[in-house]
């Protein structure tokens, strides 16, 4: 794919979707995306399908016209499913199925690829990064290139990530040209917490546990401490980072309870723990350092279930390196 408009000539209806529980990857891309088509192509309409987002993103243009049902019976005739695979599109799936033409566009190493046109770069930092090479540079406003630069951030952890190249760098570079505040971006989307926020965190980090010898950190949050603070499941974002940074930690599991015997999970790693393959291996997905899934049971089936294949994935990162030294 050299541009994205090259895929949508003389179309009239076009539906923008991205993943259950959208993140700022999700967010930026698929509102960055509409923001141009909408700009690019003014004859068609353009309609973005999420879960409705965290309010730290509102500072998007236009996030009040993000769509959270779907009319089964009108179905846009191009559907774009962004930073994941149609399976992970939750209640815009059939969208994806009913279109005329289907489009995939995502950096993630679990995503097998979907949909009628397929553009997935998995050593990309993000989808928006991706969205950013698919559009008319010179169309490029304020609102399209802070949505971006709000995706990028959030899947680079400002930008301290292993997936930060100097690409990914000399693209926010060109980002920030349009003069938006992008340090306040940084503080109200990515390190900004309310109060009860930060009790749940602080609740989290106590609480939480060492296994496999000190190399992987657990924490869970159930539904009755949910409950007790007054918190959902967007105020639990950036618990898992937290724990990965521990000092002797090679893996960091974060796991809060969704439903009776359920478990929406978290994982982050360095380069001694593929969580990808542990994610995907549950039905989930993700990169190698951070990805996630949901799994059944109680916390220690969970958990049991989940410290062998770390255990597993640290053994045979140590063998590989006894064979290379």
């Amino acid at each position: 794919m050299k541009k994205i408009i090259d895929e949508l000539n003389n179309v009239k209806t076009i539906g923008i979707g991205g993943h259950i529980h959208p993140d700022g990857d999700c967010v930026g891309s698929t509102m960055a995306l509409y923001l141009y088509l909408k700009k690019v192509m003014p004859q068609a309409e353009v309609k973005v399908y999420l879960e409705t987002p965290a309010d730290i993103f509102r500072v998007i243009k236009d996030f009040d016209e993000i769509q959270n049902e779907i009319d089964i019976n009108n179905p846009p005739e191009v559907f774009i499913a962004l930073d994941c695979s149609k399976d992970r599109l939750g209640f815009s799936e059939p969208f994806f199925d009913k279109a005329i033409k289907s489009m995939n566009i995502d950096h993630h190493i679990s995503n097998g690829g979907n949909g009628d046109v397929t553009y997935i770069v998995t050593n990309a930092s993000s989808t928006s990064e991706l969205i950013y090479d698919l559009i008319d540079d010179s169309q490029l406003d304020t609102d399209i290139a802070q949505a971006l630069y709000i995706g990028i951030l959030h899947d680079t952890g400002v930008f301290q990530y292993s997936n930060t190249s100097p690409k990914t760098l000399r693209t926010v570079a060109r980002l920030l040209e349009f003069n938006f505040d992008f340090t306040k971006i940084i503080d109200e989307t990515f390190y900004e917490k309310t109060y009860l926020q930060s009790q749940i965190l602080g609740r989290a980090l106590l609480e939480s546990i060492l296994i496999l010898d000190g190399k992987c950190i657990v924490s869970s949050v159930d539904l009755k401490n949910m409950a007790f603070y007054g918190v959902n499941s967007k105020d639990l974002d950036g618990i898992v980072n937290q724990l990965r940074i521990i000092k002797g930690v090679d893996c960091a599991v974060f796991m809060y309870q969704t439903g009776n015997m359920e478990y929406k999970v978290s994982m982050r790693s360095n380069e001694k723990v593929n969580v990808s393959r542990i994610a995907t291996y549950f039905g989930g997905g993700g990169h190698k350092k951070a990805a996630g899934c949901t799994m059944n049971g109680t916390f220690h089936d969970v958990i049991n279930n989940l410290s062998l294949h770390i255990e597993s994935e640290i053994i045979s990162n140590y063998q590989e390196n006894q064979l290379n030294s």
